[in-house]
């Protein structure tokens, strides 16, 4: 008998590993850039929602204290009573400006199997 019909198939062969590398290579292309769109249009939206939520902040200001802050006392006079002149005279602490949002932080979580005592 011939060596080739007795011995099996041990690997695979270079045509088909390229075959593999190329399909996968067209999925990336394909799906990449949805995924990657999608991260931006949510970016667009996060910053939308804090302007609109800024001009709220500042409309509340005018409508307490008849004004808006003059650019000498800032936007920081949404969050501190401002010292300098035209006074706020009806200036509330809890007008609502939000903090910007800390930076996401990917933790490894250990599973509860993990923390378990190992059985010699």
């Amino acid at each position: 008998m011939p060596l080739s019909v007795t011995r099996a198939r041990a690997g695979f062969t270079l045509i088909e590993m390229l075959v593999v590398i190329i399909v996968i290579g067209l999925l990336a292309g394909l799906v990449g850039p949805r995924i990657l769109g999608r991260v931006s249009e949510a970016k667009t939206a996060t910053a939308r929602t804090q302007i609109e939520l800024l001009g709220l902040a500042l409309d509340n200001y005018r409508l307490d204290n008849g004004s808006y802050p003059t650019t000498e006392q800032g936007l920081a006079a949404l969050q501190e009573k401002p010292v300098r002149e035209p006074a706020a005279s009806n200036w509330r602490a809890n007008t609502p400006v939000s903090e910007p949002s800390p930076p996401l932080i990917h933790e490894t979580v250990k599973s509860p199997a993990s923390s378990m005592p190992t059985v010699p």
